[in-house]
């Protein structure tokens, strides 16, 4: 899956895709930039087909497209400029085996240029849009290369490694002996995955999806907004649990166990380097350290990963105290 990241210029959100390390960014995105009310799909095609722009899309893919068609480049290039020429994106991929820009339908649709060529086509809007798009890109990057942000991102591999380690171990010792019936067993993996969040961050999956039923939405979930040390205790749980499944522990047993090491470690790191007990803020951005002070880093410290809607949570230590049997899935 690629990864996509958002930038926002003149109040115009514009999507970033990455494709074989490299940044394509959304033409469509960009296009809305224009103050006229030509339709986005338009705008693309006036553009791409100027003398000047495919001059410039042939010369960047003669530089770093060994399978790049120069004879049939050729030909656009004699065609360009006139009136009756007419080029879409589609075609020029087609036609001359570019890998500079593309069209994908779906989700994060439109068409994508790489970011050589996006920035051509920001000039073309204006040369402000050019410059403006620039300099949040270049924001862009220097959050991702925040060391903070390269960790968290670590992190997060490293608790998805884990918790295939963590699924395998329930899928060999619990699932033999569940009780659910086939369409349902669903469920144990479910039950142990929320084992470790009420250990480590004390409510289930479900209760921060209704806490947070925006995000929820998105697709996104509880660990998308952790800190780097909760990644690093949750990490560990997943390892140490499935291990515990392994030689049997019961449920309560496990959870015992696995909450008082989460809680220990948490300690223990947060003395390490406090500013990874931090919440994440948001999907790009893990935490501008230099723009905080010390006071304001203790004071994002306390604050929960849970952003409201407490009542939602009213009733799970009541529910929690029936046994960790409980169906998240059922009211």
């Amino acid at each position: 899956m690629s990864k996509i990241s958002k930038i926002v210029v003149e109040n115009i959100p514009i999507t970033i895709t990455q494709i074989n390390k490299e940044d394509y960014i959304c033409l469509t995105d960009m296009a809305k930039g224009s103050d006229d009310d030509v339709r986005a799909a338009d705008r693309i095609k006036t553009w791409i087909k100027s003398r000047s722009t495919v001059e410039f899309m042939g010369a960047w893919e003669q530089i770093y497209n060994p399978d790049f068609k120069v004879v049939e480049f050729d030909h656009f290039r004699n065609e360009s400029g006139s009136n009756a020429f007419v080029l879409s994106p589609k075609e020029w991929v087609e036609t001359t085996n570019a890998i500079g820009i593309f069209s994908k339908s779906g989700r994060y649709g439109g068409t994508y240029a790489h970011k050589d060529i996006a920035f051509e086509f920001g000039s073309w809007i204006s040369p402000m849009f050019k410059l403006y798009i620039i300099k949040e890109y270049q924001r862009l990057k220097e959050v991702e290369s925040n060391q903070y942000n390269l960790e968290w991102d670590v992190r997060r591999v490293m608790t998805k490694v884990n918790y295939a380690l963590h699924t395998d171990a329930v899928q060999k010792h619990i699932i033999p002996n569940s009780k659910f019936s086939e369409s349902k067993k669903w469920i144990e993996y479910a039950n142990e995955a929320d084992l470790l969040n009420v250990a480590l961050y004390g409510y289930t999956a479900k209760e921060w999806k209704e806490s947070n039923p925006e995000k929820a939405l998105n697709g996104q979930n509880m660990r998308d907004y952790s800190s780097i040390n909760d990644l690093l205790v949750m990490s560990n749980l997943e390892s140490v649990n499935a291990e515990l499944i392994k030689r049997g522990s019961t449920k309560e047993q496990r959870f015992k166990y696995l909450k008082k090491m989460a809680e220990e470690q948490k300690v223990q790191f947060a003395k390490i380097d406090m500013v990874k007990s931090v919440k994440k803020i948001n999907p790009t951005t893990y935490l501008d350290v230099d723009k905080l002070t010390p006071e304001q880093i203790q004071k994002e410290l306390k604050k929960d990963i849970l952003e409201a809607n407490k009542k939602n949570l009213s009733d799970f230590n009541q529910k929690l105290k029936k046994g960790l049997d409980w169906n998240p899935k059922k009211k």
